[in-house]
């Protein structure tokens, strides 16, 4: 076969080919990327393939290597286009990345495959012998699939000396033969004639087709029916049903009786044309037998002939127009799609194409697509009859994770018709969302002295994306609690949020903590929340009562003097505890356990206050031992006890020497050092103390003394974080104190005696006073003396200091009276004293004070007693601080 190929391209970007048919498998029809313009290399990156336009088959292939058409499959032009004058296929070349479509109109050429063909092998005709000369008698058309120049051009028969043939053109394109009497028949000569009829096509080879032509002669009938129209036209809508008259042919004879009756029957009648319609042979009627399609074929055309009772014959023409019907619902086609989509696809990216086709013609064939308004995607009209499915708005997978797109193709027609073809579409996930926790804050509650590896709570964070974009894992942020890294408090289960503790806590030590547990995903960047975790800790009984007086050391002890004259109610001594616990398991109480005798004194549960329960008589003992026991409210409680020893006397003079009583022999080393100390001192200021003795005496009035000091005292005496609780450990009267002191002595005590309060400035006013009204507390010393005033000093000390200081300045340094105990803090006393009498070491101590020669004094019983002083606010006094203050 010669291929004829003809690479064109159109206006609208179509290529057209031209081969002939029935061409080998793998032949080639042309190159498509030369005609496109498209290097070869791009076929295979693109994907570049044949689609079949429609439904129709796919008989061509794209060869990725060389960019050749190629012949897919058997093309049989007859059996695709038939009688067509034209036959075109359609297909389509699809590239992607980015998306292209270009159509290929291929022609298939005709090639004289088929030979012509009688619809009977035989054609009988009865001629009577009457007929005339020159009479005309159609003969079968032959039939040839082939078409153009390979289809039937001519007919012949065999010489013979009655007949010759006639070949006559049909206005419509082919030709038909006739049978010419060339020669009067004599039936008494011959009867039957047999007349060989040949046609022959165009085509090389020529192919060619026989009938045989049987020729009866009759006895003569001379009129021939006559129909009453040669031309007849109808038309009929698609889709007819069955039995519908189409028309009605009519033809008459001349002749009576036998040779006037006519009947009807098709002649030169296509196959399709048999398959759909029928006559009747006895009234002429044309009825629809079979589905009629306009789509399949439009215009019918057939002859029939009417024949009277001897063989007479005369034919018609009849053409049928078949008139189109909406009776075809569109359809859609995919021709590419993405899928899955990004979720960060932005607006106005195509994702797909969609091509719509309708079998129907004209306005039955004007397509519309839509889609559903609830998507973010629509549909933007490209060539004719091809959409681009393009995106409208944002996409989020964690909302729509899945979209089925219900694409509508609708017809113009009347009424319309409609189809629907659903489009999957699925959202790719991009990690656009953080882990998010179920809490602004979190709260762990724990109780101290629990178990290192202990469960607290949990926290939970929840991460919308998927897969490992949706992955959360648990961190603590990097911090410190109480000075240490936060890790060595607690540690995170970093799959399940589940917080542990590392350590034991102590209540006593801090109560709450906060901790940041920060919540990361997995993706790629990752991104991550924090969230706030507070630990509460709550407080045990884990820690006894402790007593800070009456504190012993080493083998000291502490002895009160109880005068004689004491009544039933009068304060003696008082116990002062406290509890690091807190709460409930910090609320204390006292109890007297032993004592030498059981119904003198009694103690306030919850003051600690020991008071005489009757009046003192003669027949009790002077020395008098209590055993008090501390007890707080814990579950179980927890206690501490001391020992008290109470002297019943009016002065130490009066007690005989205590043998069973252990003493410091350091505080009495000391107490002699000072007196010496004292002695000598004094002997050189003799003089001056008599001139200040007279000027006291002349003036009736006692100097005025106000001594503000602040002792400061490191957090290390006591357990930290001290909570006071009510009644526990806090003295919050006023007491007042008489302390004695014999030289020679080697004990010191005193006693809770009654209130002074009559010429003592009140503590809130004094405390008022800023540093500068200290500045020289003595500068008015003499302008103010008046006979009978008192002169208070207020001191702030340890309370581990507070018996030995209490002992040591009123016995040592001046007689006086303590008349105040007030806590500053968890381990600082205020003690408040004025001059009871006045005597030698009395205006000693202020001419001390006045010419800033106390700080030797002071640092003396400062290293003894290891009280932490500092500075007054004296400027002429400065006392030794070895260690910062409270």
């Amino acid at each position: 076969l010669i291929v004829f190929l003809i690479s064109l391209r159109t206006v609208t970007g179509d290529v057209a080919y031209s081969f002939s048919e029935e061409m080998k498998h793998g032949s080639v029809v042309g190159n498509i990327a030369k005609d496109i313009g498209l290097e070869v290399g791009k076929l295979s990156a693109r994907k570049a393939r044949i689609d079949a336009d429609g439904n129709s088959k796919r008989y061509c292939d794209i060869n990725l290597s060389t960019g050749d058409i190629i012949v897919a499959d058997r093309i049989d032009r007859e059996g695709l286009c038939g009688k067509k004058a034209s036959c075109l296929l359609k297909q389509e070349l699809v590239l992607e990345n980015p998306l292209e479509l270009h159509r290929i109109n291929i022609h298939v050429q005709d090639v004289n495959d088929n030979s012509p063909q009688f619809k009977k092998k035989s054609i009988k005709f009865d001629i009577r012998e009457s007929a005339d000369k020159g009479s005309r008698y159609r003969l079968d058309e032959a039939h040839d699939a082939d078409v153009g120049q390979n289809a039937i051009q001519g007919y012949s028969i065999e010489a013979n000396e009655n007949f010759r043939l006639n070949v006559v053109a049909k206005s419509g394109g082919g030709k038909y033969s006739e049978l010419v009497l060339e020669k009067e028949l004599d039936r008494e000569q011959q009867q039957e004639l047999a007349i060989v009829l040949v046609a022959t096509d165009g085509g090389t080879p020529q192919r060619s087709g026989t009938a045989v032509i049987h020729v009866t002669v009759l006895d003569a009938n001379d009129n021939a029916p006559v129909f009453s129209q040669s031309v007849y036209k109808a038309s009929l809508p698609e889709n007819s049903p069955l039995n519908t008259v189409v028309v009605t042919v009519s033809a008459s004879d001349a002749d009576e009786g036998v040779n006037g009756d006519v009947t009807y029957e098709f002649d030169h009648i296509s196959d399709e044309s048999n398959n759909v319609f029928s006559l009747d042979q006895t009234t002429g009627e044309v009825k629809v037998s079979g589905s009629i399609d306009y789509e399949e074929l439009s215009t019918y055309e057939m002859q029939i002939t009417a024949k009277d009772g001897l063989g007479l014959v005369s034919s018609c023409t009849l053409i049928i127009d078949v008139t189109d019907v909406n009776d075809n619902a569109p359809i859609t086609f995919i021709k590419s799609l993405t899928n899955p989509i990004p979720e960060d696809t932005p607006l106005g990216t195509e994702v797909g194409i969609i091509n719509v086709q309708d079998r129907d013609s004209e306005n039955n064939r004007q397509v519309r697509c839509s889609i559903q308004q609830n998507v973010p995607f629509k549909l933007v009209p490209s060539i004719k009859n091809y959409y681009s499915l393009v995106t409208t708005g944002q996409l989020d997978r964690e909302l729509v994770s899945d979209y089925n797109i219900t694409i509508t193709a609708t017809d113009e027609g009347s009424p319309p018709l409609s189809s629907s073809k659903t489009v999957e579409l699925s959202v790719a996930d991009i990690n656009d969302n953080p882990p998010v926790f179920e809490e602004q804050s979190y709260s762990a509650y724990v109780t101290e002295n629990n178990k290192p590896g202990s469960t607290l709570c949990s926290v939970t964070a929840r991460d919308p994306d998927w897969r490992q974009n949706g992955t959360v894992i648990y961190s603590l942020l990097a911090g410190e609690v109480n000075g240490a890294p936060v890790s060595s408090y607690l540690s995170v289960n970093g799959d399940t949020g589940v917080i542990h503790a590392v350590r034991s806590f102590d209540y006593e030590q801090f109560r709450s903590f906060k901790v940041h547990v920060m919540a990361r995903d997995n993706g790629s960047p990752p991104l991550s929340s924090n969230v706030t975790v507070s630990v509460f800790i709550s407080d045990v009984n884990d820690n006894s009562p402790q007593i800070l007086y009456p504190a012993p050391e080493g083998n000291s002890f502490m002895t009160e003097l109880v005068p004689k004259a004491a009544h039933g109610g009068s304060l003696v001594s008082k116990v002062i505890a406290v509890d690091a616990d807190s709460g409930q398991n910090a609320w204390l109480s006292y109890h007297i356990v032993k004592s030498t005798d059981p119904g003198l004194f009694t103690i306030g549960l919850h003051s600690g206050e020991i008071r005489t329960q009757r009046d003192i008589s003669e027949s009790d003992s002077m020395k008098q031992n209590l055993i008090v026991a501390v007890k707080d409210n814990g579950q179980p409680s927890l206690s501490a006890t001391c020992s008290m020893y109470l002297l019943i006397s009016d002065n130490l003079a009066e007690v005989p020497e205590l043998k069973d009583i252990s003493y410091d022999e350091k505080n009495s080393k000391l107490t002699s050092y000072l007196i010496i100390a004292l002695v000598s001192v004094s002997t050189f200021f003799l003089t001056f103390i008599i001139i200040i003795l007279g000027v006291r005496f002349c003036r009736r009035r006692k100097p005025r003394l106000l001594l503000d000091g602040a002792v400061a005292i490191p957090s290390a005496y006591l357990p930290p974080n001290y909570a006071d609780v009510d009644g526990t450990g806090t003295l919050r009267s006023t007491y007042n104190y008489d302390a004695y002191l014999t030289t020679g002595s080697r004990t010191s005590d005193f006693k809770f005696v009654t209130s002074y309060t009559d010429n003592t400035l009140p503590v809130d006013q004094t405390l008022k006073k800023s540093p500068s009204d200290f500045a020289d507390p003595f500068e008015d010393l003499e302008a103010s003396v008046e006979v009978g005033a008192d002169q208070s000093i207020r001191l702030v000390m340890p309370i581990e200091s507070l018996a030995c200081c209490l002992s040591f300045l009123n016995g040592c340094l001046f007689p006086a009276i303590f008349i105040s105990l007030k806590f500053k803090c968890c381990v600082l006393v205020e003690v408040e004293f004025f001059l009871k009498e006045w005597n030698f070491f009395s205006f000693f101590i202020i001419y001390l004070l006045r010419q800033s020669l106390l700080s030797y004094f002071l640092h003396l019983l400062s290293i003894t007693m290891e009280p932490i002083i500092c500075p007054l606010s004296f400027k002429h006094v400065f006392f030794p601080c070895t260690s910062s203050p409270c």
